[in-house]
């Protein structure tokens, strides 16, 4: 994964995380043990989501560039859609606490969206590829 991807990885993920933190806590105060559960599963889904979606978005901008923003707008869309599907299959489960899981589901995907965007704007990624030098035509 080239620098400036690891970059913005790390920079998205290191704010859901520590947002994830706070959840637990509050959710733990809140809910119980069931609701830190929630959240810790609410944060670890929104990292391997979004996480996995920045990976597939960095390889398309690369192999196909026109594709890029298009790409950019259906992957976001079905982060979301397959989001809403975690929180419909676990609305009634017994393993964690549903309110803790959706709320943290809900904060982390807000701030990785937030943290992701302020990454982006401040990396100075190239629009245009310098020509090579030491070509002559």
């Amino acid at each position: 994964m080239p620098s400036n991807d690891a970059r913005i990885l790390l920079q998205a993920a290191v704010p859901t995380a520590a947002v994830g933190a706070i959840a637990a806590v509050v959710s733990a105060v809140v809910a119980g043990g069931e609701g830190a559960i929630g959240a810790a599963v609410g944060t670890l889904i929104v990292i391997l989501f979004m996480g996995i979606g920045l990976y597939v978005l960095q390889r398309t901008a690369k192999s196909l560039p026109h594709l890029f923003q298009a790409m950019g707008l259906m992957l976001f869309a079905a982060q979301i859609l397959l989001l809403f599907i975690f929180l419909a299959a676990f609305k009634h489960t017994t393993l964690f606490n549903p309110k803790a899981f959706a709320f943290t589901l809900l904060a982390g995907t807000i701030v990785w969206t937030a943290a992701q965007t302020r990454a982006h704007m401040k990396a100075k990624i190239l629009y245009v590829e310098p020509e090579k030098s030491g070509h002559s035509s």
